[in-house]
């Protein structure tokens, strides 16, 4: 087995992906690793906020926005970051990136653009008509990437009794 350098964690700033960040920030830290936490911005996302300057253009299915937008997204990250994984990131070398795309594909580009060695991500755990129409980014994932992945399931809540 080849020595673990270069981990993606991808994240979309959610309490569930919170999971996988830190399991990669600390496996990380266990091998010597750096990490590189990564969001994609969806073209949903921008409508949703209504951020989008320009229509999708069609054609090459990509899309613009202002730098402004983009830097908003950053900054979401580094607040993701600081407020929930400041005690576990002086020992690890962490980059952060965001970039506007399709989460699945970019997730894959991105990985073997930065030659990642283990992608480790969340599962939100969608089950029956939810995953079937919404569709597994987590599994698209696994299908497509040139390297391992490791997906991590946030525990359940436990019932009170």
């Amino acid at each position: 087995m080849e020595k673990i350098k270069k981990i993606l964690a991808p994240t979309d700033l959610s309490e569930l992906s919170e999971v996988g960040v830190r399991y990669a920030l600390d496996l990380a830290k266990a091998v010597g690793a750096e990490v590189t936490l990564y969001h994609v911005v969806t073209y949903e996302e921008l409508v949703k906020y209504g951020e989008v300057m320009t229509e999708k253009l069609a054609i090459s299915s990509t899309f613009q926005t202002s730098g402004s937008v983009l830097e908003k997204y950053e900054r979401a990250l580094a607040r993701f970051i600081k407020e929930r994984f400041s005690e576990l990131i002086p020992p690890v070398k962490v980059n952060q990136k965001v970039e506007l795309g399709a989460p699945d594909v970019n997730i894959v580009e991105q990985a073997k653009k930065e030659g990642a060695d283990l992608i480790v991500i969340s599962t939100h755990g969608r089950s029956g008509l939810s995953h079937i129409f919404i569709g597994s980014v987590t599994e698209k994932v696994v299908r497509h990437a040139h390297c391992p992945v490791l997906s991590i399931r946030p525990a359940k809540e436990a019932k009170a009794t």
